[in-house]
């Protein structure tokens, strides 16, 4: 018999198919009996009539249970009542693996619950379209840097070199060569590729030994990071819009069903075209002290603070030119402004805060030294990053992307955990 995927249902209409997948749910009058399939592709309806079929059959359909995993086969026909427009009129059902006591019922679990059982959730209707949303971003984010030709460059997770804060770090032991940490950030090898390529990018999981327990964090996360020969802060900016902007039009185009399991409003994601509005963090701070805030110059803008300053806007905003003591050593001093350096974040708007953090580099030896320095970093351990400002420096700039920050904004859901199959975070390491 010939084994097709729910999706293509469409093709063999008439004809009697196979169909493996899990039960979603049964139902009977005791004469007629349905069962709805899904299989990852679709979900479909077979049709049982119990005078029409072997006994054996019938007893097979009357042991079914959430997510027995079944083999269904029946003739395909149209069914607009159906999901997804077809349904089978079944002759026969194999049981492939049975699902007695399946823990997560259709009632109400609580989030610890669910989190304990991540790997049974993931096959929830929610979750699959979470998951459905995150496979169309990773893909719009490799398509909008390979139709532009960026070269992807693979940087290594095992690194001796800080990206961001000492504190931030996880370390292991190195064979006999001392610490080595988990990467926070692929930028500072891209940056090397960069002189190579001229456009380049990385793409993989990052690390922070952050003790957050807010909403938007992770001690595991996924972060796309381009970096771009000849480019300033300016042309940063302009790249990160149009990147934003065609990550979420992907979304919007190709994942309309998905969004719509998700419940999400996409009014706001419909408003996110390019330009983005642009503010200085003075005048940032300067707005936000009219909002209510308490923020004073110098400090960095907390979650807060993002969500009340995005509010005032109907799109993403960039922020821009922050105070050099907040942020990280290798962001160019501002020619115009010392107290402060060329970088920006990317707010998104409805509460999600920074989805990008970016900046133009300090391509000055001395100056990049300097701060290496003051921040009580080893110079030697940056000595190959110290190169590239010596042997050819070159106006330089990049961002990073944080994948599942850019996924809840996009499906308008509470939590970054829900945005990746497997979060880890101060709490939890299981499963």
């Amino acid at each position: 018999m010939t084994a097709v995927e729910i999706s293509g249902l469409r093709a063999h209409v008439g004809e009697t198919v196979t169909v493996r997948g899990w039960v979603v749910t049964t139902r009977s009058s005791g004469k007629v009996a349905f069962v709805v399939v899904r299989d990852g592709s679709g979900t479909v309806q077979g049709v049982l009539s119990r005078k029409e079929v072997p006994a054996p059959i019938w007893a097979a359909f009357e042991s079914l249970t959430q997510e027995t995993s079944v083999g269904i086969t029946g003739t395909v026909r149209e069914e607009p009542r159906s999901p997804g427009g077809y349904e089978l009129g079944l002759q026969d059902i194999e049981v492939l693996g049975a699902s007695p006591e399946y823990p997560i019922t259709p009632k109400e679990h609580g989030t610890t619950f669910l989190f304990e059982h991540r790997h049974l959730w993931l096959r929830s209707r929610r979750q699959a379209a979470v998951a459905r949303v995150r496979h169309e971003v990773v893909q719009a984010i490799r398509d909008f840097f390979y139709q532009r030709d960026f070269i992807l460059v693979d940087t290594p997770i095992l690194t001796g070199a800080i990206g961001e804060e000492a504190g931030n770090l996880f370390a292991t032991e190195y064979f006999d060569l001392g610490n080595a940490y988990l990467a926070q950030t692929g930028q500072l090898y891209v940056e090397a590729a960069a002189a190579a390529h001229g456009k380049v990018y990385c793409f993989g999981p990052t690390f922070r030994a952050e003790k957050s327990k807010t909403r938007r964090h992770l001690t595991e996360f996924w972060m796309v990071e381009p970096e771009v020969a000849f480019s300033d802060s300016d042309a940063n900016m302009r790249l990160q819009q149009e990147f934003v902007t065609y990550i979420v039009g992907r979304a919007l185009d190709r994942r309309q069903e998905e969004l719509k399991e998700l419940e999400r409003d996409t009014t706001s994601l419909q408003r996110v075209q390019a330009p983005f509005p642009r503010i200085s963090y003075s005048d940032a701070v300067s707005r936000l002290s009219v909002l209510g805030s308490d923020i004073t110059w110098g400090k960095d803008l907390g979650g807060d603070d993002e969500t009340l300053l995005a509010k005032e806007f109907d799109r993403p905003v960039l922020v821009y030119n922050y105070p050099r003591q907040v942020k990280a050593f290798y962001m160019k001093e501002n020619p115009d402004d010392p107290r402060t350096v060329l970088n920006n974040d990317c707010l998104a708007p409805e509460g999600y805060g920074e989805i990008i953090g970016g900046s133009q580099r300090e391509d000055s030896y001395d100056k990049l030294l300097a701060r290496i320095e003051e921040q009580g970093l080893d110079p030697e351990i940056y000595r190959w990053y110290l190169d590239l400002r010596r042997y050819g420096t070159f106006v330089h700039s990049g961002f990073g992307l944080g994948v599942e920050r850019t996924i809840a904004w996009i499906c308008g859901i509470p939590h970054i955990r829900e945005a990746i199959a497997f979060p880890r975070q101060i709490h939890r390491l299981y499963p």
